[in-house]
């Protein structure tokens, strides 16, 4: 007796396949906060005077909604729940979930991003509009340094002559992925004028950020090096302010084509050795 696999239960097992397909791993984030000073000028919950110290705001992913509506460059969150502060001489350090490597492969080879608190200044309220500066407000002034360990013993500090200011561009997109990194050649006034929609575009599916790349590394005499498997992330706070969202390692998703493409090539594999199996029968 031959048994047969109709077209329907063929594309039933397509699906089935497709589902457990770890494409879309969920992003590297903090896991634990080791250590926390929130320096001098930390932010303060308007009203209560308590501040924005809690250390469980920075685990796991950015925020996708607030209060007031969904996460948008327009609209970052703002609570004392979704944010930690770090004033003048403030320091964060987290434990990411897993290991990130310095991996070129990785888009614009940007290996971490921090999420901040900075927005865009929106002169169409509530529709969301850029002026013609993309002027921000929330973005730390001042000067941060961002250090990485294997081993929470050695660290390297990323040079700060490429590592961007932390709490900057690009204000976080909740409609985006979180750990695919904007371009980092689009600079602000790229982004002057334009509407939400727009800027959506620029950002290209990315959930905004500051983008760090590990190549970055200086060793203590300053000159580069291999920072190796990295899990620890320090964020200094040297001036100014800085409110964080979250600290998440880079991923890398397959285009859908490639995504259809692998997925159909394991049913046919599945479905030739379902065949032979029937076959032998």
């Amino acid at each position: 007796m031959h048994h047969s696999l109709t077209p329907s239960l063929a594309i039933l097992a397509t699906a089935g396949i497709l589902a457990v397909i770890p494409w879309a791993a969920q992003a590297l984030s903090a896991q634990s906060v080791p250590d926390y000073q929130p320096g001098l000028g930390f932010a303060v919950e308007f009203g209560s005077g308590l501040g924005y110290t809690n250390t469980q705001s920075v685990l796991g992913l950015p925020n996708r909604d607030t209060t007031y509506g969904g996460v948008t460059p327009f609209n970052p969150p703002f609570e004392r729940s979704e944010l930690i502060s770090l004033g003048q001489g403030g320091s964060l350090l987290v434990e990411l979930e897993g290991t990130i490597w310095n991996d070129p492969g990785h888009p614009f080879g940007i290996d971490f991003i921090i999420y901040g608190s900075a927005g865009f200044i929106d002169i169409a309220y509530p529709n969301g509009l850029a002026d013609e500066s993309a002027s921000m407000f929330g973005q730390n002034l001042g000067q941060t340094r961002v250090w990485v360990s294997a081993d929470n013993v050695d660290y390297f500090m990323l040079d700060p002559s490429l590592a961007p200011v932390a709490d900057g561009l690009f204000p976080t997109d909740g409609a985006g992925q979180f750990g695919r990194p904007v371009d980092p050649g689009i600079t602000q006034s790229d982004l002057a004028g334009l509407t939400l929609e727009q800027i959506r575009q620029r950002y290209n599916g990315s959930a905004g950020g500051t983008g760090y790349d590990l190549a970055w590394a200086l060793d203590g005499s300053g000159q580069p090096v291999d920072a190796g498997a990295v899990r620890y992330i320090r964020v200094d706070v040297l001036s100014g302010r800085a409110e964080l969202d979250a600290i998440v390692g880079v991923t890398v998703v397959p285009e859908p084509g490639m995504t259809m493409l692998a997925g159909l090539g394991l049913a046919a594999l599945w479905f030739r050795r379902r065949l032979g199996h029937a076959r032998a029968r």
